[in-house]
C-alpha cells in the first residue's frame, strides 16, 4: 500500500517535518517501510492564466490564437493546438523560461507566422498525469499569475508500505494517520461526514439472504449526476498511491477506499432489474462478466451481489459490466457493505482476483465504517458529479457487531516484554490506540471495532510494546523454568550433523507435489503415495495435493542443478509425508530423504568414480552408527528403485526405509542424466531413544576374520545378522570386507569375508573363550544360509 504523507496530515498535525523520523515511527510500529518517494513539482515558472479570447490561427485550421491574462496586468497571445477549452478558462501557463517535466525548457517561437510566447501545458506536459491530448483546465477560482505549483501539494513523500495481514486497520491513511498519532501521542481528526439528502426516497430496496458471508449492506442513492472528469487534487492523490483516474464517480470510490479502508462500488441504478439488490450465494450454473471483461462460471460458494434473478457483481471482489458507471449514467447506487474475510478471500483466490478491495476485505474491514464511507462518497459525488443523495439511507445490519472485552493483569506486560510497565501508562497507550480501558487490576479493555486481530491479552501487551517502542526494551535473560532439549530433537540434530559432514546440503521443499510425480516415479496403482490427500484450495495445479514421499521434490532439486550444469549434487531434506487417516487430519510421519548425482568428493585432479547405490548404503550405514544404532541392509526389489541396486532398511525386523538408485527410466522423466544415489527413511527410526547405555570396555579387542562359502543368492546382510546373532553380547563390529566369485568356488557359490571384533567389559578375552563361539557362527550361517567356513 502506498500513503502520501500530505494526505496523512490532514488527518494529524505531526511534531516534525522530517520523512525519516515518520518512516522510523512507522516502522517502530510494524508498518514497514519498504521505500520513501520524495515527490518535487517536476516543473518551474507555470502560472496560472485567464483565457481572455479565443482566435482563429490565420494560417492554420487547426491551430487557435489564445489571449491570456497571466496577472500583474500582463496580457499576451500564445498559439495552441488544444480545443479542450473556451473563453474563461484557466489554464496552466508555461512562460519563455519556464522548464517542463523532463527537463524541457520552454523558449519562444514563431509557429505558422504567429509569435508564441510560451505555451499553455497538459497534464503530460507538466508531468502530472497521462492525458497529453488536451490542455489542462483548472478547477476552483485561483488567481491569475499565481504559482502553480503551489496549487498542488508540494513537497510531498510517498511511502511505500508492507502491511501484515493482521492489520486491516493499516490499510487507509486515516489507519495509518491513527497509528502516528498514538505514537507520537497528538490527536487524530477522526472523520465524521455528514451528507444532506434532498428530493424524493429512494424506491431501491436491499435483501441479505447470507448474513454469514454479508452481515451488513448499506446503500444510498444519488441522481442527477454527470460523469466527467474528477478535479486535479484528486487526480493527483490518487496517482500518488499508485491509482490510475478513471471518471468522477469512480475516483470518488477509490479515493473514500484509500482515506477510509472501505472499499465501495456504484452501480448505474437504471442498469439495475427492479432497483432490486439480493445478496446471495450464486447458483448453479451461473456466469458473470465482471469489469475486466473476463466472463466467470460462478461456484456455489461465490457470494454474489444480484438483481432479483441475474448476478450483478461478486461481492467485495468486483462488479459486472452490465451495471458499471458508463458516460451515460445519471443515477447511481452506492454500496458500501461488509463481508465476511474468508467468503472474499476464498472467491478471490478461486477467480484469481486480487484487487485493491480483495486485499482490504480478506484482512477484515471495520464492520462499523459503511455508513461513514457511505456518507464521505455520497457527498464527494454530489459535490463533483453535481448529484443529490436521495432520501432513505438502506442499512441492512442483521449481524451486528459485540464489542469484545478483555481482561489484562496489569502484571502481562512485564511477564511478556521482560520490563516493568505501569498499569497507567498500559492503559494510556491502548486509550491512544482507540482502545476504551477502565478497572484496576485487570484492566478491562474494550476492543474497536477496526481491530478485530486482536482478542486476548497477548495481544494487547503487543500494542503497548509497539507505542512504549521496542528499541526501548533491553535484551533480557529470560526467567521461569529450566529446561533440556528433548533427546529426540538433540538426535535430530545429530542426523542434519552427519549428513552435512557427508558432504549434503539440506533444502527445504514445498509438502506439496503433483500426482504425476508418483507417475513419474514408476510408483505401481496399488501404492499407498499414489493416493494423495488432495489440497482444497491448491496454489497451483502442480501443488494440488500433499505428498507422500520426499523423492520427487529432491530429485527436482537435482534436474535443476544439471540445468545450470552443476553436475556433482547431494541434497537432503527432513520432513513430512502425509497419508489418508480415519482422523480429521492425515497422518504425517517424518521422514529422512536425500539424493546424490554426479562424482563422489574428491580432488580434482583426482580420477573420481560416479555416485551409486554403494554411496547411499554407505550414508546410512553412517548415520546409523553414528546414532549408535543396529542396522539391517537386505536386498530388495523396491519401486521407483533400480531392482538389482536397492536395499530395504531394516531395523529389528521392521522395514523403515529403502536405498539404492533411483531407476533410470525414472530419473530420465525427472529430466535427470546419469545415476542418483538416494534413499528416504522413517526418521523415527533414527531419532527414537537408543538402546541403554554401555561403559565401553577397557581392555583390549580380539579381531579375526572368518570367510564362507555361500550360494551365489545369499544376501550378506542376512548373512551377517546371523553372525551377530550366534556371537552373541561380546560381538563389537561386523564389517564385510571381501566377496568373490570364481575358481576355485564352485559355479553359483561366493566367497564373503567378515572381519568379527570381541571385546568383553571386565577381561581381555583368550582365542579358547573365543573357539565356541566361532563353532555357534560356523554352525548358524551352515544351518540357515547353506555356507560353508573356508579353511575351517
Amino acid at each position: 500500500m502506498k500513503a502520501s504523507l500530505q494526505w496523512i496530515r490532514e488527518f494529524v498535525d505531526l511534531p516534525t517535518d522530517d520523512v525519516d523520523e515518520v518512516a522510523r515511527a512507522l516502522t517502530v510500529l510494524g508498518i514497514e517501510v519498504e521505500t520513501v518517494e520524495y515527490l518535487n513539482a517536476p516543473f518551474s515558472g507555470v502560472v496560472v492564466a485567464r483565457v481572455e479570447a479565443v482566435a482563429p490561427h490565420p494560417d492554420a485550421d487547426r491551430l487557435r490564437v489564445v489571449s491570456l491574462d497571466a496577472g500583474g496586468g500582463e496580457r499576451l497571445d500564445v498559439v495552441c493546438g488544444a480545443w479542450n477549452f473556451d473563453a474563461g478558462a484557466l489554464v496552466a501557463y508555461a512562460r519563455v523560461g519556464s522548464i517542463l517535466a523532463g527537463g524541457l525548457e520552454v523558449g519562444e517561437r514563431a509557429i505558422r507566422g504567429v509569435m508564441s510566447p510560451g505555451m499553455i501545458a497538459s497534464e503530460k506536459e507538466l508531468g502530472i498525469g497521462e492525458d497529453g491530448d488536451g490542455i489542462l483546465v483548472l478547477d476552483g477560482e485561483p488567481t491569475p499569475g499565481e504559482d502553480f505549483a503551489g496549487m498542488l501539494p508540494y513537497p510531498d513523500a510517498v511511502f511505500d508500505l508492507s502491511i501484515t495481514p493482521n492489520r486491516p486497520d493499516a490499510m487507509s491513511i486515516h489507519g495509518i494517520a491513527r497509528d502516528l498519532g498514538a505514537y507520537f501521542d497528538v490527536p487524530v481528526r477522526h472523520p465524521e461526514p455528514t451528507v444532506a439528502a434532498s428530493g424524493t426516497a429512494t424506491r431501491a430496496t436491499v435483501r441479505i439472504d447470507d448474513p454469514d458471508l454479508c452481515p451488513r449492506f448499506t446503500a444510498r442513492e444519488i441522481r442527477g449526476i454527470a460523469i466527467g472528469p474528477s478535479p486535479l487534487w484528486m487526480r493527483d492523490r490518487l496517482r500518488r498511491v499508485g491509482l490510475r483516474p478513471i471518471n468522477n464517480v469512480v475516483d470518488v470510490s477509490n479515493y473514500v477506499m484509500v482515506e477510509y479502508g472501505q472499499p465501495l462500488h456504484a452501480f448505474d441504478l437504471d442498469q439495475v432489474p427492479e432497483e432490486t439488490i439480493v445478496v446471495r450465494r450464486a447458483r448453479a450454473g451461473e456466469v458473470l462478466t465482471t469489469l475486466d471483461g473476463v466472463e466467470r462460471s460462478l461456484h456455489d460458494e461465490d457470494l454474489v451481489i444480484a438483481g432479483p434473478e441475474d448476478p450483478l457483481g461478486l461481492a467485495g471482489i468486483m462488479g459486472g459490466v452490465d451495471s458499471e458507471v458508463s458516460e451515460g449514467t445519471t443515477r447511481v447506487l452506492l454500496e458500501v457493505a461488509h463481508f465476511a474475510p474468508e467468503g472474499v478471500l476464498l472467491t478471490g483466490k478461486r477467480h484469481g482476483i486480487r484487487s485493491e478491495a480483495v486485499s482490504r476485505f480478506e484482512r477484515g474491514v471495520d464492520p462499523e465504517l459503511p455508513p461513514v464511507a457511505s456518507a464521505r462518497a455520497s457527498g464527494l459525488i454530489a459535490e463533483l458529479a453535481g448529484g443529490e443523495v436521495a432520501d432513505g439511507f438502506i442499512d441492512e445490519y442483521p449481524r451486528p457487531w459485540t464489542q469484545p472485552r478483555i481482561l489484562m493483569a496489569v502484571s502481562e506486560p512485564e511477564r511478556l516484554l521482560g520490563i516493568p510497565i505501569e498499569a497507567a501508562v498500559s492503559a494510556g497507550y491502548l486509550r491512544r490506540l482507540g482502545f476504551e480501558v477502565s478497572g484496576d487490576d485487570p484492566l478491562e479493555v474494550g476492543v474497536p471495532s477496526y481491530r478485530p486481530d486482536v482478542s486476548r491479552p497477548a495481544d494487547l501487551v503487543e500494542e503497548i510494546a509497539r507505542i512504549h517502542g521496542y528499541d526501548k526494551i533491553p535484551a533480557t535473560m529470560p526467567f521461569g523454568r529450566a529446561g533440556i532439549i528433548p533427546d529426540w530433537l538433540r538426535r535430530e540434530r545429530r542426523v542434519r550433523e552427519v549428513m552435512v559432514g557427508a558432504g549434503y546440503f539440506e533444502v527445504w521443499n514445498f509438502d506439496f507435489m503433483a500426482a504425476e510425480d508418483a507417475v513419474r516415479l514408476g510408483l505401481p496403482d496399488d501404492d499407498l503415495r499414489r493416493n494423495p490427500v488432495e489440497v482444497r484450495n491448491p496454489l497451483s495445479d502442480e501443488q494440488r495435493h500433499v505428498r507422500t514421499t520426499l523423492l520427487p521434490g529432491l530429485l527436482a532439486g537435482v534436474a535443476i542443478n544439471q540445468s545450470r550444469h552443476i553436475d556433482d549434487i547431494a541434497l537432503f531434506e527432513i520432513g513430512s509425508v502425509f497419508f489418508p487417516s480415519d482422523g480429521d487430519l492425515p497422518d504425517q510421519p517424518h521422514r529422512l530423504g536425500f539424493v546424490a548425482a554426479g562424482s563422489v568428493p574428491g580432488l580434482p585432479w583426482e580420477k573420481r568414480p560416479e555416485r551409486d547405490a554403494r554411496d547411499a548404503a554407505g550414508v546410512v550405514v553412517t548415520l546409523f552408527d553414528a546414532l549408535g544404532r543396529d542396522v539391517v541392509l537386505e536386498q530388495a526389489s523396491e519401486p521407483g528403485f533400480h531392482p538389482g541396486r536397492c536395499a530395504r532398511v531394516v531395523v529389528h525386523g521392521e522395514v523403515v526405509g529403502v536405498v539404492g538408485e533411483i531407476h533410470p527410466t525414472a530419473a530420465a522423466k525427472f529430466d535427470i542424466g546419469g545415476r542418483v544415489a538416494a534413499g528416504e527413511i522413517d526418521l523415527a527410526a533414527l531419532v527414537s531413544l537408543p538402546t541403554a547405555f554401555r561403559l565401553p570396555s577397557p581392555y583390549p579387542p580380539v579381531v579375526f576374520d572368518l570367510a564362507f562359502d555361500l550360494p551365489e543368492d545369499a544376501a550378506a546382510g542376512a548373512v551377517a545378522a546371523s553372525i551377530r546373532e550366534a556371537a552373541g553380547d561380546l560381538l563389537e563390529r561386523t564389517a564385510i570386507f571381501d566377496v568373490f566369485r570364481g575358481p576355485p568356488l564352485e559355479p553359483g557359490r561366493t566367497s564373503v569375508a567378515v572381519r568379527l571384533t570381541f571385546r568383553a567389559p571386565d577381561r581381555t578375552l583368550t582365542d579358547e573363550e573365543l573357539v565356541p563361539v566361532r563353532e555357534a557362527i560356523a554352525a548358524l550361517v551352515a544351518t540357515r544360509h547353506d555356507g560353508r567356513l573356508r579353511g575351517g
